[in-house]
């Protein structure tokens, strides 16, 4: 019998790991897209830190209402955008551009998308679970449904759209809707066209089926530059690494991890162990980790380059390494992700578990200044620091309500967090005593 994938109804969020030797960083530095500026949910330049909070933590800036979906938050210029539905039933999606500084609303854009099965409670309603991109002046945004906008990032104005569904033949997850995050290359926006199922995992590039996997479209017009592939994908958002000398799109799907050339949506190569929903880690030299199946658990993927073409070959699989939704985060030889209730520590040559803690039930995190930002499902807001050793708390405090599934970002040193009913800024610079919690 097929493995049966460990999925979780949620788009993959980011789990982190942090080195422990600090970095010099951008104050200014944005946050355009799924993962931050380097799609690794890494913040490289995070200066300007508190090495611990208060007890009842951070000081909170500014709070306002929002709505369910755990849709992700990018920033720009000042300006944060993300998307939301006012309630698990209702049949309007909003794309919502929010002052970074006091919160107030800018503009806000609303589409019908109506829910075609009952809201699954903790799944948000289906939505909307993407994450917005920024390029430019340009904001795009896939709804629950599948549609495709792009809007003017300073009047949120529609300049384009695909039903991405009609088009192309998307199905979506009944429990909660699209997930996957566009990404940029060159002058396109690649979108993941999800297909519901699992076709056999064998190798088959010579036999896909004629469903695009992914599609390119023009940033300014829409056109549609290329379409392709044919393997099945539901949740996994693309990433694209450099691997001698050539750019290269990678994706988990239900039938393994593939490589697309990102300019022609050419397949490169496909390794067959099935893919959970995380967007995979690159060590910037020649390994991809991914989670697998529960029987095959964590895979590192080695690449080689041979006679003009890149091969990949698995390293090692460890059931013990295995991650649900968090995005797993690197540092050096050391991978930090979040299987469902523990944070995990996985050395990156030997997939060997260097060390498991528990009570950070589907925690997403990021890495930013030698420390470990996690925020768990539970609500609970963590800095820590994490090393081979294990991991160190610095501060801990209630900072969302329960089902809390979006990840946090990270700009200068503001902190911006969603749950399902608000989204706020929280100050992580040195213990600032002026400012009064609101």
């Amino acid at each position: 019998m097929r493995a049966r994938l460990r999925i979780s109804s949620l788009v993959a969020v980011a789990v982190g790991t942090l080195s422990i030797v600090e970095v010099v960083a951008d104050a200014n530095a944005q946050w355009p897209q799924w993962g931050g500026p380097g799609r690794n949910f890494t913040v490289s330049d995070a200066r300007g830190l508190a090495d611990s909070w208060p007890e009842d933590g951070p000081p909170r800036l500014w709070r306002r209402r929002l709505g369910v979906g755990y849709s992700g938050i990018v920033y720009d210029d000042g300006v944060l955008y993300t998307m939301y539905r006012k309630g698990r039933a209702s049949s309007q999606e909003r794309v919502l551009a929010l002052d970074a500084t006091t919160g107030k609303p800018i503009w806000e854009h609303k589409n019908r998308a109506p829910i075609p099965e009952p809201p699954d409670e903790r799944w948000g309603g289906q939505g909307p679970n993407s994450t917005p991109l920024i390029v430019g002046d340009l904001l795009y945004t896939v709804g629950s449904l599948a549609v495709l906008h792009c809007f003017d990032k300073k009047t949120g104005d529609v300049l384009w759209s695909h039903d991405l569904k009609k088009e192309y033949g998307a199905t979506m997850s009944g429990s909660c809707g699209y997930c996957p995050s566009p990404i940029a290359y060159g002058n396109t926006i690649i979108v993941v066209i999800v297909h519901q199922g699992t076709n056999n995992t064998e190798d088959r590039p010579s036999n896909l089926s004629t469903e695009p996997t992914l599609a390119a479209f023009d940033q300014k017009t829409g056109e549609l530059v290329w379409k392709g592939l044919g393997f099945r994908s539901e949740f996994t958002s693309p990433t694209v690494i450099n691997f001698a000398g050539r750019d290269q799109l990678i994706l988990g799907t239900t039938e393994g991890l593939i490589s697309a050339n990102p300019e022609s949506g050419e397949l490169l190569w496909h390794h067959a162990a099935p893919a959970n929903i995380q967007t995979p880690a690159w060590d910037e030299k020649d390994l991809l980790f991914y989670s697998s199946t529960p029987e095959l658990g964590g895979i590192a993927v080695r690449l080689s380059h041979q006679e003009g073409r890149t091969v990949p070959s698995q390293l090692w699989a460890n059931r013990e390494t295995a991650a649900d939704i968090a995005t797993p985060v690197r540092c050096a030889d050391h991978l930090y992700t979040c299987d469902r209730q523990m944070m995990l520590c996985v050395d990156w040559k030997t997939g060997e578990r260097v060390w498991a803690e528990r009570g950070y039930p589907n925690a997403w995190c990021l890495r930013a200044g030698g420390r470990l930002i996690i925020l768990d499902e539970n609500g609970q807001l963590t800095l820590a620091t994490a090393a081979p050793e294990g991991l160190t708390v610095h501060g801990q405090y209630q900072a969302t309500e329960r089902y809390s599934l979006t990840a946090p970002i990270l700009v200068g040193t503001t902190l911006y967090v969603r749950d399902r009913k608000f989204i706020m800024a929280l100050d992580l610079g040195p213990a600032p005593t002026s400012i009064a919690r609101k």
